[in-house]
């Protein structure tokens, strides 16, 4: 029986070895002819290659290419107790019977491998596809379990032994070195046709699971579809090769060594589907694309349908934004690392701060005084929440890193991994909110409806006083505001306040040139003393020096004395980031400098701290100011001997403004730099010097110092 054997197999993979080429139309045409669709008997294959999985995991050839013996075996952990598949396999197991001593006569029989494998595929027509090839491999997985069964306890079990020896198995493991090379190539193969089912078995799930974002009628799941029968016949040819092989096996008494053209040909094989397994998964990886990109675009519409609805209340909008899957708690203190579900945001007012990781600490410690500020006012109550936005691709170590740093600084909620905000909602929010780098805070009032899409410049003016935080709130504020000393410097200064109750004349200056610095303030005092003025001088630095500059300046002045100087780089960061804000927020407003005083005043004060001959800003109390370059103030002071009189007369600011007037030349070089980009920068720039409209360039600045 033996020597018959040994002369059917080489026939199997003498027409194996033939029919190794491209699928053909004629060879696609006959495997297409054998399926009967519309009438598929409903097979549930999940479960069927859970088991067939755990029978391949137990029976496969051991590390070093030898026998798993059933002390290391039973060892490996049972992967199939708990699931309860004895149900699920009812009225099918007859079937898979059946395939099982169909597959074995064709081992004893010697028939061709490709009409053996149509003849399979024809029993089982009334199949999908799917269904074919998993059945037919929990049928081979029996006759492979099998063997593996004998071989592995035929020497520790009484009934194994008897069994082995019957079929000619008693002697695997002794000359278990001898058929290594094919031990290893089946195993290989087996793997090959697994990968190939569960491809198979993927695509059938897009066509039931996803319909509505992928149709079968349409690329790419037509195109994947397209192969599915080629696959399923490979994938069966292979498994009637593998019993081929086993079978030979199992009679040959070892007396047989497998040639190197037998173990290549199962290697080819093994290496056909390999190919086939990586083309369908290439296809597969298009569909994949597909119902993502059709399931973001339906989430996009989705979240534009929710912000323009009306609600009870924020949660539909909520988690839309934040929680789209089935997060519990996707909501976490930051300071304190509490995790939160939505809930705690139900019916309030919620700020949403929208950054990426380039947030700067400084702009941290403005909120968290805001914070602060807000905790003790009971009558102010809502909720910030940090959305990071961040790019999944490009998101590593470093980067979260540096999110769970800024995430330890706040005290209020962020959303606890920035990856749970999905494509669809940055999309939306730079499409609607149009963020773009520079951080913005969008109000949403109880009902999840948007009140204000940029709250952050509102919050930066007035703080708290700006709630709730409405477009109208603002515009109102606006109507209600002035260009005076408490609102250029805020609460920056405690110290700016008393003087103005004192009645003392307040000089703001900047410039990084020490030098300068140090001729203005040497003049300003002197003519302050010849004027019988009681002034004070506060240097507030210049919105484009680094941290590292202000430090070197500031300490130079502290030590020489030469003027009142805020010590914390914040102080100075925030005075300039809420004139650029009050810029922004005019300009929101459609406001310009011909009819905005508040507006000219501004963009003034920023023109001339965008030069190099630094500015000079006095006020007498809160509302009487002057302003100008520090070349043409200090010039001014120079000569003050001419106009001490009419000072003495008109009062020292009236007359100064007359005097800069006067000495203002024609000539003159005015530059206005604004950080970031987007919606805040805008088209049109007229000089507040001349009123000629201003030309714009783009500047890219990297400062190490």
């Amino acid at each position: 029986m033996a020597s018959t054997l040994l002369k059917l197999g080489p026939k199997m993979r003498r027409e194996n070895r033939g029919s190794l080429q491209s699928d053909d139309t004629a060879l696609v045409r006959q495997i297409r002819e054998t399926h009967v669709p519309g009438r598929s008997h409903i097979v549930d294959v999940k479960p069927i290659l859970h088991v067939i999985d755990e029978i391949f995991h137990r029976s496969s050839v051991g590390p070093d290419g030898g026998i798993l013996l059933g002390a290391h075996v039973d060892s490996l952990e049972d992967r199939t107790g708990l699931l309860g598949y004895d149900v699920l396999l009812q009225g099918l197991s007859y079937l898979i019977q059946k395939i099982y001593i169909e597959i074995g006569c064709q081992c004893l029989t010697g028939a061709d491998v490709h009409a053996s494998t149509l003849e399979l595929l024809r029993s089982l027509s009334n199949y999908s596809w799917e269904a074919k090839v998993v059945l037919t491999l929990a049928a081979f997985s029996i006759y492979y379990g099998e063997f593996w069964l004998v071989a592995q306890l035929c020497t520790t079990n009484s009934l194994a032994k008897p069994v082995a020896i019957l079929k000619q198995l008693s002697d695997l493991i002794e000359h278990a070195a001898a058929v290594k090379p094919q031990l290893e190539a089946i195993d290989n193969l087996i793997k090959a046709i697994t990968k190939v089912t569960k491809r198979i078995v993927e695509c059938a799930d897009m066509v039931k699971l996803q319909s509505q974002y992928i149709s079968e009628d349409q690329p790419p799941l037509m195109t994947a579809m397209a192969h599915i029968p080629a696959a399923a016949y490979w994938a069966i040819r292979g498994i009637l090769a593998c019993a081929s092989h086993i079978s030979i096996l199992t009679g040959g008494r070892f007396e047989y060594v497998a040639s190197t053209t037998e173990v290549w040909e199962l290697s080819s094989l093994a290496h056909k589907l390999n190919n086939i397994d990586e083309h369908l998964n290439n296809e597969l990886e298009n569909c994949r694309r597909h119902i993502v990109e059709k399931r973001y675009d339906e989430d996009y519409k989705n979240l534009i349908h929710l912000f323009q609805s009306l609600h009870l209340d924020n949660m539909k909008n909520l988690r839309a934004l934040i929680s789209h899957k089935d997060d519990v708690q996707p909501l976490v203190i930051g300071s304190s690392q509490v995790r939160c579900s939505l809930e705690v945001l139900r019916r309030k007012h919620v700020l949403l701060l929208i950054t990426d990781l380039s947030l700067s600490y400084e702009e941290v410690l403005i909120l968290e005084d805001i914070h602060k500020d807000q905790q003790s006012r009971g009558e102010i109550e809502y909720e910030f929440v940090w959305l990071p936005i961040v790019d999944a691709a490009l998101w590593n170590e470093a980067k979260k890193g540096r999110f769970e740093d800024l995430k330890s600084r706040m005290p209020w909620y962020a959303v606890h991994d920035p990856l749970i905000i999905e494509p669809p909602v940055i999309k939306f929010i730079r499409d609607y909110w149009h963020f773009d780098k520079k951080m913005i805070i969008v109000s949403l009032d109880p009902q999840g409806r948007v009140s204000s899409a940029n709250a952050f410049h509102m919050l930066w003016i007035w703080g708290n006083l700006a709630f709730p935080f409405s477009d109208e709130k603002e515009n109102a504020l606006w109507n209600a505001e002035s260009w005076r000393l408490e609102l250029v410097t805020d609460g920056i200064d405690p110290e700016i306040l008393k003087w103005i109750d004192q009645g003392k004349y307040i000089c703001l200056f900047g410039s990084e040139d020490i030098e300068w610095i140090r001729r203005f303030t040497e003049r300003a005092k002197d003519v302050a003393k010849r004027a019988g003025i009681p002034l004070e001088l506060v240097y507030a630095g210049r919105s484009t020096a680094s941290k590292e500059k202000l430090w070197k300046l500031n300490k130079i002045i502290d030590a020489e004395n030469l003027s009142r100087t805020w010590s914390d780089y914040t102080s100075t960061w925030f005075f300039w980031s809420r004139l650029d804000s009050m810029r922004c927020s005019k300009a929101k407003h459609h406001k310009t400098i011909d009819d905005d005083t508040i507006l000219r005043e501004v963009m003034s004060l920023l023109s001339y701290d965008g030069s190099d001959h630094g500015w000079v800003m006095l006020w007498m109390g809160s509302t009487d100011t002057v302003r100008a370059n520090g070349h043409l103030t200090t010039s001014t002071l120079d000569d003050f001997e001419a106009w001490k009189p009419a000072a003495a007369e008109l009062g020292f600011l009236p007359e100064l403004k007359n005097q800069l007037k006067q000495r203002h030349e024609p000539n003159h070089c005015t530059r206005l730099i604004i950080p970031g980009f987007g919606p805040d920068i805008p088209d049109r720039v007229v000089c507040t010097e001349c009123g000629r409209e201003m030309e714009k360039f783009f500047m890219f600045r990297c400062c190490t110092e």
